[in-house]
């Protein structure tokens, strides 16, 4: 597949990673020729220097013949235009654009990316993805990460394994003795820093972190399995009222549950914003970093402090703050992935990467086959991709212990019709099944073999 890549940001840079790493013809264009140099010095990729939205530009970078364009780059108004023009000028049959401000995301202007009116196949909201996976923290707080598939059937956990796990140094295989009627598979294991596919024969050790599959309604019960507490959030102080924390607390709203939110923002031209928004919802004016506006803010008795303002070093702090005056939980928004491994000693309970969150759903779209979710996971080490079997996959008609995945390829869960199957060796994988698959980055390409339809089924 010929890939042109608009921006070698920090997105873009991971976008042409993966891809080129599956032998894909990359080529990136950005308008820094230090930021081109970096992406041809480190990646198989071809590089060019200009404007994304110029047709000269896009030329050289090869649109004639390119299958996608993706515009990722720091301006929404340069993506939309780039995406017009190869419609428009070059007919690349897939465009994708990242867009940030809210008024181009509003439902009531969605009619706008029509082919006939400014062609973009897919949008892609860095801000609407992290708020997403913040309010998917709040539901699993113990757990560092989370994602769903299978239309929230089942859940993907991130769980930090302690000294005091009551199935520590306990092999893998024997899990599902002891716990007969549990869904949970764990299907990754970080252990001194690498992330790797693990083998029944595996143990637990404490300072491991798992990723977990299960059924939803299993979660609180797998978070126990595995020596973590379940407590409902009912108070959540959220701090930044730009377009990620007005999210996070619209969301709040919403809910059934209601849990009580405020909102703590700096800037007053924000915080004005936020309060007309938002119904039921108190924002507070003020420096996060002040102790008395967090007593005031009810931090030492909130059950979690979300911190997604824009400044890293702010967020970090403000956690750490907040955790020290007895908040029970802390929830970071870190775009520098350097940070990530201040975590721990910081004891900051869960991080989001925009980053992360939006390479995702960039790959959700590029997979072949019939991807359905992709997920990924650490400094893009491995993928959490969920597809349809279809009847000319290698895998149609097989039970899992005679498909020939490789090492690094676990089976997480399997969805027959409206139920979902806990996999086992004898589990068969039929024709119209969904499968989650947990894939190191390696072998990723090899899972895109045995999900890809042949060419007969078109």
């Amino acid at each position: 597949m010929k890939v042109i890549i608009c921006g070698a940001g920090q997105v873009g840079w991971q976008i042409a990673r993966h891809l080129s790493s599956e032998k894909n013809d990359v080529t990136v264009v950005d308008n820094n020729a230090e930021l081109v140099a970096r992406a041809t010095d480190t990646l198989d990729v071809q590089g060019v220097t200009g404007h994304a939205s110029y047709p000269d530009v896009l030329e050289r970078a090869g649109a004639r013949d390119a299958d996608m364009i993706i515009a990722a780059t720091h301006s929404d108004e340069v993506n939309m235009v780039t995406c017009q023009i190869a419609h428009s000028v070059f007919a690349i049959p897939r465009k994708i654009a990242r867009l940030r401000a809210q008024s181009y995301l509003d439902a009531i202007y969605a009619d706008m990316y029509r082919r006939d009116h400014l062609p973009i196949d897919v949008v892609i909201s860095p801000e609407r993805e992290v708020a997403q996976a913040v309010l998917k923290r709040l539901q699993a707080p113990s757990a560092f990460d989370i994602e769903s598939f299978m239309d929230a059937r089942v859940q993907l956990l991130g769980i930090q394994i302690t000294e005091d796990c009551p199935v520590l140094n306990t092999p893998l295989r024997q899990l599902t003795d002891l716990f007969s009627t549990l869904s949970a598979v764990v299907v990754g294991i970080r252990r001194d820093g690498s992330l790797f596919a693990p083998e029944a024969g595996d143990q637990l050790f404490g300072g491991d972190q798992i990723y977990v599959f299960t059924r939803t309604e299993d979660v609180n019960r797998t978070l126990e399995v595995f020596g973590k507490s379940v407590k409902r959030q009912e108070r959540v102080v959220i701090l930044g009222g730009g377009n990620v924390g007005l999210a996070v607390a619209r969301e709040l709203e919403n809910r059934t549950d209601r849990i009580r939110a405020k909102v703590v923002e700096l800037n007053r031209t924000v915080a004005e914003h936020a309060a007309d928004a938002l119904e039921r919802t108190v924002v507070l004016h003020g420096d996060a970093m002040n102790i008395e506006l967090m007593k005031e803010a009810g931090v030492p008795r909130a059950d979690a402090i979300l911190s997604v303002t824009d400044d890293d070093r702010v967020n970090l702090l403000a956690a750490v703050r907040a955790k020290t005056a007895g908040c029970a939980m802390s929830i970071c928004l870190i775009n520098d992935p350097s940070l990530v491994n201040l975590m721990e000693p910081l004891k900051i309970d869960a991080y989001i990467n925009p980053r992360t969150q939006t390479v995702s759903s960039i790959l959700r779209h590029i997979r072949r086959g019939k991807v359905r979710e992709v997920y990924s996971l650490g400094d893009a080490e491995a993928e959490v991709i969920e597809a349809q079997v279809l009847s000319t996959s290698p895998i149609a008609g097989k039970s899992v212990r005679d498909i020939d995945f490789p090492e690094g390829v676990l089976v997480g869960a399997i969805l027959k019709g409206d139920e979902v199957v806990k996999p086992t060796a004898k589990t068969r994988v039929d024709e119209g099944d969904v499968v989650a698959l947990f894939s190191m980055a390696a072998d990723v390409p090899e899972v895109e073999r045995l999900l890809q339809v042949t060419i007969d089924f078109f």
